[in-house]
């Protein structure tokens, strides 16, 4: 099925030249099915890139999606152009009348200042708190997540001693659990960032569940146990070049950065590296939408009263 975007939304034609099935939204409204309504609170600088990259996650499902993007109205973006964000992406005061059957939170570049120091901080706890009763679940990537842990579960955030940023090995806790199905018991996975949360913070808090974390990059996939609240750590969405972009704008801005670990093929930066994670990204997402959203949302929210448990 495919995933509906907005007319003439740029990352359309890269969709469609890589056969990932898009409708137009003028075309959707005559489909005769309910289909999935998703926000995407989009953080990171280069938004158009980080569109392609979920838009190309959540078109490769049997569901039909419907998908709104959503841009601060406290922070002006500068790496996009306003023409972009007025054509395709609303403020939370033109949604927050709407509910939505999943949400994604992006990363941000801010993870080393204080979560109260973010300039739209507390336009991002009001969408979080919104989104308790009007989206069925939300999945919060990178900084997002370590927000989503520290504003809803009270789980703070440390630097590290250097960058992580690399593709590392993952373990899963539990292969049973429905959003890892399917995820062999060891896998590759990116992250990209200076900050971590506590894997004993984790594991010891009464509303959590660790499923799957990395010896060397620390807890990866964390989900709240009424299935609403998932937080990524790091960066499934990316591109197969994705880190060596920032790697190489790292180096051209002359910080001290580490090579990205187990990337580059033999450490050599002059050469291509390989996705090899790209499986466990679509896996993810899939069952994300399938038994998160899909299985859980009621079919007409109409029908569904502030805070009270619906199921189909």
């Amino acid at each position: 099925m495919p995933i509906n975007i907005q007319k003439n939304l740029p990352a359309g034609e890269i969709l469609r030249q890589e056969k990932i099935f898009v409708m137009e939204e003028d075309r959707a409204k005559t489909q005769q099915i309910r289909p999935l309504n998703l926000l995407v609170f989009n953080l990171m600088p280069e938004k158009e890139k980080t569109e392609i990259q979920l838009l190309r996650l959540l078109g490769n499902t049997p569901l039909q999606v419907n998908v709104t993007f959503l841009n601060t109205a406290t922070y002006a973006s500068r790496n996009v152009s306003k023409s972009h964000l007025d054509t395709f992406y609303k403020t939370f005061d033109e949604i927050k009348h709407r509910r939505f059957d999943g949400m994604i939170i992006t990363g941000a570049p801010v993870e080393r200042m204080e979560f109260e120091d973010v300039s739209y901080w507390q336009e991002y706890t009001d969408v979080m708190d919104w989104a308790k009763v009007n989206v069925t679940s939300c999945m919060y990537i990178c900084w997002g997540a370590q927000a989503a842990l520290y504003h809803l579960f009270n789980i703070g955030k440390f630097e590290l001693p250097k960058k992580c940023s690399g593709i590392y090995s993952h373990v899963i806790t539990d292969l049973t659990v429905d959003l890892v199905r399917g995820f062999s018991d060891e896998y590759m996975a990116p992250h990209s960032r200076h900050t971590s949360v506590s894997i004993e913070e984790v594991r010891e808090h009464p509303e959590l569940r660790l499923l799957s974390y990395s010896e060397e990059a620390g807890p990866f996939i964390i989900q709240s146990k009424d299935t609403k609240h998932i937080m990524i750590t790091g960066h499934l969405e990316y591109d197969a070049t994705t880190l060596a972009d920032e790697y190489s704008r790292d180096v051209a801005k002359g910080e001290p950065v580490d090579m990205p670990v187990n990337y580059f093929p033999n450490n050599d930066p002059s050469q291509t590296p390989k996705n090899t994670w790209r499986a466990h990204s679509h896996l993810l997402f899939y069952n994300w939408l399938n038994y998160y959203v899909y299985q859980e949302t009621p079919y007409d929210w109409h029908f569904v009263e502030d805070n009270i448990e619906f199921h189909i």
